[in-house]
């Protein structure tokens, strides 16, 4: 399957250093005072949140989507919506984070919704691009599900542009990927995007 999972990069050490002593030299090297009581834990705590915020590496999508398949005669849109996430930005490994809107065309099958949010979350705790996560989430549903089509939309704001670089606050980006009817179908698309957007009056 496309996007295929990757080793945590928080569990490889360089040179022999475990992650722990890794996070604790960053410290001394920007930090002049490394050992006062507030940083003394520092190291310990940024591993296990590092290894929290990147565990998606060490989930299987595809598993995730077939333990939730259905045989259903239906053959309209189905469309979660305002899904939240938070991930990290590849470049900078800054946050960013905001909301995903999903919607397919079931072909015999659907899955339980729980589970578009799901992998939602399990692309975005990796280190992240959002165009790169924008397809992931759509290629995952259309390999496992082969529906008539897919539809992604993922709205954030990333802080490595708010607080630090062009510091624009209120700047926000907008990726989408669309397969099948949703890419050659301009109603189905235009369906989409309505619910989404002008469906719930902004």
């Amino acid at each position: 399957m496309r996007g295929e999972m990757t080793k945590n990069p928080n569990e490889r050490a360089l040179g022999g250093a475990t992650t722990r002593e890794i996070y604790a030299e960053l410290l001394r090297r920007f930090d002049k005072e490394p050992t006062r009581d507030g940083l003394l834990r520092t190291p310990e705590r940024l591993e296990k949140a590092m290894t929290f915020l990147t565990q998606g590496y060490d989930q299987d999508p595809a598993a995730v989507l077939k333990d939730a398949l259905f045989d259903v005669e239906y053959n309209e849109m189905v469309i979660v919506r305002d899904v939240e996430f938070y991930s990290l930005c590849e470049h900078h490994m800054l946050p960013f984070f905001g909301r995903a809107h999903i919607a397919y065309i079931p072909n015999g099958k659907v899955v339980g919704l729980s589970k578009l949010a799901r992998l939602v979350e399990i692309f975005s705790r990796r280190l992240q691009v959002q165009e790169r996560l924008t397809k992931q989430v759509a290629d995952a549903l259309t390999d496992v599900l082969k529906p008539q089509g897919v539809g992604v939309v993922i709205e954030a704001q990333h802080l490595c542009m708010m607080m630090r670089g062009v510091e624009k606050q209120n700047s926000s980006t907008v990726t989408s990927a669309m397969t099948g009817v949703f890419m050659t179908q301009p109603h189905t698309r235009n369906e989409f995007l309505h619910l989404v957007r002008g469906g719930r009056g902004d």
